[in-house]
């Protein structure tokens, strides 16, 4: 069963490949994907890693062997991913793994991770002076996330409510077809002309420019014509209601939130 894995560490950092980059040592998080996928967390900072290596990758755990004083030896612990730099990453010289251990003589270094590009050279090195935690969870299937108040919603609600354009409205239909595209609502107002809406979460001047081709379109039509725009959304830009308005468009702003509650059966205070 495929698992994430998280290690809190002491640990130092280097990237090499189309951008060299590098970190101190440090306490970190380190979390590796099913996917192999490994990225590195720092308690400070914002929600993004500091650094990463996503997949298609292979990541090969090399433990350093106990040292004389004479010389230093290394033995390869595991390797893990798929790809054709698997068997070469598997076959890494002692004498390498050897030198990466002498780069930090301050601190012995406990385990090296060394995350390989499979489509590329990107290496990103990861060497661990002191483990604290190092566990593996199943996390199961995920559901993904589910997102409130994006446009299909906007639309369904308008559609339902389509009187919010105008006393008298009717809906003709969603998703109303073109062969430039569909329009998002096509409705009746109530003096009998056809009215399409283009709805945006946030509108700007693309939007007007979207909704202008449509009407330009529908107006050729002559069982539609006369047809008005209506450029509706939560938010509009000053610029882009500048231009509907000089089109002759209307602009509507979309409460969301009384949208979505006006057909909700749950008793409110207020």
């Amino acid at each position: 069963m495929a698992s994430v894995r998280i290690i809190v560490a002491d640990c130092s950092a280097e990237y090499s490949g189309r951008l060299n980059a590098s970190l101190p040592p440090a306490r970190r998080v380190l979390l590796i994907k099913a996917d192999m996928s490994c990225l590195i967390f720092s308690e400070l900072g914002s929600y993004k890693p500091l650094n990463w290596m996503c997949a298609p990758c292979t990541i090969r755990e090399i433990e350093p062997e106990e040292t004389s004083k004479g010389g230093a030896g290394a033995k390869a612990d595991s390797v893990a991913g798929t790809g054709p730099d698997e068997v070469a990453e598997a076959a890494a010289p002692d004498a390498l793994i050897a030198q990466e251990q002498d780069q930090d003589q301050c601190r012995p270094v406990r385990k090296v991770l060394r995350v390989s590009a499979v489509k590329s050279s990107d290496v990103l090195t990861i060497r661990l002076f002191q483990v604290y935690a190092d566990d593996s969870y199943d996390l199961g299937a995920d559901p993904g996330l589910v997102k409130d108040g994006v446009e299909a919603h906007l639309q369904r609600y308008l559609a339902e409510q389509i009187d919010r354009i105008g006393p008298g409205a009717t809906l003709v239909r969603r998703e109303y077809p073109t062969p430039i595209g569909p329009v998002d609502i096509m409705a009746v107002d109530g003096q009998g002309r056809h009215v399409a809406i283009e709805i945006k979460r946030h509108g700007g001047i693309d939007g007007v420019e979207q909704l202008t081709r449509y009407c330009r379109l529908l107006n050729r039509d002559p069982l539609l014509a006369p047809v008005r725009g209506i450029f509706a959304a939560q938010t509009i830009t000053p610029q882009a209601r500048v231009l509907a308005e000089d089109r002759g468009f209307e602009c509507l702003i979309l409460d969301y939130e009384a949208m979505k509650g006006a057909d909700s059966d749950e008793l409110t205070l207020f």
